[in-house]
């Protein structure tokens, strides 16, 4: 009995299962989704990577650089050489190799990285002022293009070709103007507000000046006419691009080919300081804090009352002195005559009158010898000692 019942429960559940999985079959309803995982580790490495494909894709050869090394073995004729990268770095030798190919036959497309200064009358992009265009921003034209009067799209760059009845729209950054001074360029694009790409011959070749190339990257390119102007200006030639001219320093080229003698000179270095400031000789034992003797105090007061009043103001003290004493032991010294001093001091002293009235006699002012004002100082001090 248990058996079958067991039987009809597993095969109600099987029922109920099979019921419930028909159920939802019927009400779900199939769908695709797509994930977007961003882009991908070579689209972030290559910023220029869908320019790459596009390029490739019409057909071009495209070839990426990292350094203008490359221009050694690239022929002028039909090769273009785009510059999109940070150029801050590029020394003269490298404008000039690069001009060099230049005016033999190559196809130049840079971005101008830098604004004009008109007290330097440079800008500091030694590409840009070589080929003498300047960039300013929009804000700052006096005179800016005038807009035209049909004008549906003033804030894109307009593309005028021959046998076209309408131009290409290029979505160029607005806030910068390319200025030709001396009317070099050949062709130029306009917005309703600004220039913003001068083409002009140079040599045998010509060169392309943009105030921006943000217009071939991801996602911009897929804008407006933005990858046909970077097909139409490279047609015919193999392309180049270029993304890193940093001129390496001197401490940089040291260190990639001669890290061994860098770290050499730097502990020679450290080993030479080392020596220079090793102590010689024996250390200084410290001064006792009473090192000094009553004798020392005087003769060092005595040398600075010499050096502050000389001769005169030591001898004045001792005949001060003396007077001094003459006074405690004869009472009215101070009021006799000098005469009646001198025979006084020689009474107490038992000194020959000459003796004193050297001694005692006003100072002349003028400076002593060594000698006199030893024997000065020798007869006031025994002329003070015998008192």
């Amino acid at each position: 009995m248990k058996r079958y019942l067991w039987g009809a429960l597993a095969l109600l559940l099987a029922l109920i299962l099979g019921a419930s999985g028909y159920y939802l079959y019927r009400q779900a309803t199939p769908y695709q989704e797509m994930v977007d995982h961003g882009p991908s580790p070579e689209a972030r490495a290559n910023p220029y990577l869908a320019a790459e494909m596009f390029m490739r894709a019409r057909g071009l050869k495209v070839d990426h650089a990292n350094g203008l090394e490359v221009l050694a073995t690239l022929k002028p004729v039909g090769n273009s050489l785009l510059l999109l990268g940070e150029r801050t770095n590029m020394s003269p030798r490298q404008v000039d190799q690069v001009l060099d190919w230049t005016r033999a036959g190559g196809r130049l497309v840079f971005v101008a990285e830098a604004l004009w200064d008109p007290d330097t009358e440079q800008s500091g992009d030694l590409l840009l002022d070589r080929v003498q265009i300047h960039q300013l921003l929009s804000k700052d034209l006096e005179e800016p293009p005038e807009p035209e009067a049909d004008d549906a799209f003033p804030q894109l760059t307009k593309v005028y070709l021959e046998d076209e009845q309408a131009p290409a729209y290029i979505g160029f950054d607005t806030d910068f103007h390319l200025d030709d001074p001396d009317s070099l360029a050949q062709s130029w694009a306009n917005s309703g507000s600004a220039t913003h790409m001068i083409q002009l011959d140079y040599g045998e070749g010509s060169v392309t000046v943009l105030t921006d190339a943000e217009i071939w990257k991801a996602p911009a390119i897929g804008l407006y006419d933005n990858a046909w102007l970077l097909w139409y200006l490279n047609t015919d030639t193999a392309v180049t691009l270029l993304f890193n001219t940093d001129h390496p320093s001197l401490w940089q080229l040291l260190w990639r080919y001669f890290p061994q003698a860098l770290v050499a000179l730097t502990l020679l270095l450290g080993l030479w300081l080392w020596q220079a400031g090793t102590r010689q000789g024996p250390l200084l034992a410290p001064a006792p804090k009473a090192r000094r003797q009553l004798l020392e105090h005087l003769r060092a007061s005595a040398d600075f009352l010499l050096r502050h009043g000389g001769h005169q103001a030591l001898l004045h003290a001792l005949q001060l002195d003396i007077r001094r004493r003459a006074r405690r032991r004869h009472p009215g010294f101070e009021q006799l005559a000098p005469q009646a001093q001198w025979d006084v001091l020689a009474q107490l002293s038992q000194q020959p009158v000459d003796t004193i009235r050297q001694a005692l006699q006003p100072l002349s002012g003028q400076r002593l010898s060594s000698v006199d004002f030893s024997h000065q100082v020798a007869h006031l001090q025994t002329l003070r000692n015998a008192l």
